[in-house]
């Protein structure tokens, strides 16, 4: 099922909202839709804003996966297709009336959580929410209507997709057929012995696949950070503020008196009977006629009756506790008392207390000397905060409008630019700080950083933290000396080779086998499925499904690649087990939502050569599927 949950999502889903950005330089362009051109800047901008927002919502996924050359293109191919649905829909005539824009935004939870109890908009919520996402309101709503026409486009044609069940049953019996098969593997490992490499073979391996021994991609990168812990380093704190400061917050910092009392407890819950209630009450006012002649029994007297479990073995004895900690009638009951004071009976929620106070633990003041270190922490925190909402808007202006430099802002500001040397595209182990951020290093290695030595855009990290970096010296990936990656090539060559030879001894088998099925020393028998593989390599499954019904019991090879060699010996179907009716009705929904991606995707391919869509980027190679 999960196989086909990958497949029914259609590559066409629209999301994200086109950035703006202000330079004139646009960059290259790297698509058409039309005569509408996307430029790598544009390409840029969007990507990014999807990485935000993934992160946003899914905050432990693998940077590595959203900085991929594959996660860039499929940003690329949504912004394709967005523009795409929107020249359909215009032609079309699919336009979104102010009416269905209102009652659309009107459902919106996001929006309708803006409006006040008389049920009007919050404006400036509502322009909060806008800003958000980079727009205007003006901008948010005309982004809502381009998505509704958009949805109109392809809404019917996926409304219209319908399937039987014997259309599913037929399809998913296909899909997840199952086969039994045996498995003879040759391992690139049992053959690295046989391989014997001469100089002139390592050498003509390096010349031939020299783009596996190149230097990886550095640079050489400064940087400037504004944040609000480094500037409560630089702050000087008047002697007169720290102890203005100490005198308004002394009774915070000297905590909360505390009393230590014991109580007798007569349980009697509020919804009891009102019987039951005066049958504890009256047992409680005999107990309290008892202590107040004897208070030093006090503690014999709850250790015998009262039914509190927690503190009748204890004579009663609560502890120390602070306001706050009690129900408030037991609470302002106890802290009314004085030393060594009896109180009458209090009723509460679980039942009758009677309460003796022993002992009072005033709060201490601590000295200013002794809080200095705390106080000072606190007010340089505090002014830090401050100054840095008012130096953001000036350091994010002044590291674009004087792009080649960090120098007169960092002196404006009191800042320390700071350089490291080696710094790759993708964080490693040893980096550390913002160059460790993948939103730094995916703006530092954009192609106009890289070519333009320009200061990125101020990046902001949170926790009241902006960034900008600029690349000072780039070294892209290069060849390195065979001399001194020798050693690297024998170990490729030694695999290759083994790899290679794994390869021709399965194959000779194979005609062998094919030849005299009786040789055939093949292992014990699975069965295997789509959906259950076993824990074989999809390459080798998907060779076995494929093989012709009405040629079993019949052997195929599968080259594994760097796993070596397989020959399978596939000898029959497996019946699938009969599915409940719930199954059924599942698998004919996933079916049908199959069959409508198909569809759309079908259409979609008609409009990119109806409207002549070329993209132009170069799209990224996938690794092969063990």
């Amino acid at each position: 099922m999960g196989v086909l949950v990958v497949l029914i999502i259609p590559s066409f889903v629209l999301f994200g909202v086109e950035g703006y950005n202000n330079r004139a330089d646009r960059g290259a362009v790297v698509a058409k839709v039309g005569d509408i051109e996307i430029t790598q800047q544009q390409w840029d901008a969007q990507h990014q804003q999807e990485v935000d927002r993934l992160r946003a919502s899914m905050p432990n996924l693998d940077p590595k996966m959203l900085g991929s050359d594959q996660a860039r293109y499929a940003s690329l191919e949504r912004m394709v297709n967005e523009r795409l649905v929107a020249m359909a829909s215009e032609k079309q005539l699919l336009v979104t009336s102010d009416q269905r824009l209102a009652n659309y935004l009107k459902q919106d939870p996001s929006i309708a959580s803006l409006r006040g109890p008389d049920g009007k908009l919050d404006m400036d919520r509502y322009r909060q929410l806008a800003a958000s996402q980079g727009m205007t309101p003006e901008m948010l709503e005309a982004q809502v209507r381009r998505d509704l026409s958009g949805q109109q486009v392809l809404s019917a044609l996926q409304a219209s997709a319908m399937a039987s069940q014997q259309q599913s049953d037929l399809a998913l019996q296909a899909f997840l057929q199952r086969r039994e098969i045996q498995i003879q593997r040759f391992s690139p490992a049992n053959f690295v012995a046989k391989v014997q490499p001469r100089d002139a073979d390592l050498e003509q391996f390096y010349k031939t696949h020299s783009e596996r021994f190149r230097s990886a991609e550095s640079a050489d990168v400064e940087f400037l950070v504004l944040d609000a812990a480094a500037l409560a380093k630089t702050i000087q704190l008047p002697e007169a503020d720290v102890k203005s400061y100490y005198e308004q917050n002394i009774q915070r910092l000297s905590g909360q008196e505390q009393r230590r009392a014991s109580h007798i407890l007569i349980n009697a819950p509020k919804d009891a009977l009102a019987a039951e209630r005066d049958k504890a009450r009256t047992k409680a006012e005999g107990l309290l006629a008892s202590v107040r002649k004897e208070p030093k029994s006090f503690a014999d007297l709850a250790r015998k009756n009262s039914e509190d479990p927690g503190s009748a073995r204890n004579g009663g004895d609560l502890d120390f506790f602070a306001k706050g900690a009690m129900v408030k009638v037991f609470e302002d009951a106890a802290f009314a008392l004085k030393k060594g004071e009896i109180s009458g009976v209090v009723e509460s929620e679980f039942g009758f207390h009677i309460i003796q106070l022993t002992d009072i633990k005033a709060p201490v003041t601590p000295s200013l000397e002794a809080m200095r270190p705390q106080l000072e922490a606190d007010l340089r925190q505090q002014q830090a905060k401050r100054q840095f909402a008012e130096f953001a808007e000036t350091f994010s202006n002044s590291v674009y409008e004087q792009s080649d430099t960090f120098k007169p802002i960092a002196e404006k500001l009191r800042l320390q630019v700071q350089q490291v040397k080696g710094v790759s595209r993708s964080p490693t182990a040893s980096t550390a700080g913002v160059l460790a951020n993948p939103k730094v290093l995916e703006a530092l290695f954009s192609e106009e950083s890289i070519s333009k030595r320009r200061n990125t855009a101020a990046i902001e990290l949170g926790n009241n933290t902006l960034v900008s970096a600029r690349l000072t010296q780039y070294k892209p990936a290069a060849a390195r000396p065979f001399e001194e990656v020798k050693d690297a090539v024998r170990s490729e060559f030694m695999v290759d080779q083994a790899v290679a030879l794994a390869k021709a001894e399965g194959q000779a088998r194979l005609a062998e086998w094919q030849k005299k099925p009786d040789l055939a020393q093949v292992g014990p028998a699975l069965i295997v499925s789509r959906d259950q593989n076993q824990g074989q390599a999809q390459k080798l499954v998907d060779a076995a499904l494929r093989t012709d019904p009405s040629s079993m019991p019949s052997l195929v090879g599968v080259d594994l690649g760097a796993m070596g060699y397989a020959l399978v010996r596939v000898n029959k179907v497996v019946p699938r087990e009969e599915s409940s009716p719930q199954q059924k009705a599942q698998t004919r929904d996933q079916f049908q939502r199959l069959l409508s991606g198909a569809e759309s995707a079908a259409y979609m391919a008609h409009l990119k050569a109806q409207f002549k869509v070329q993209i132009l980027a170069p799209k990224p190679k996938t690794s092969a599927a063990s």
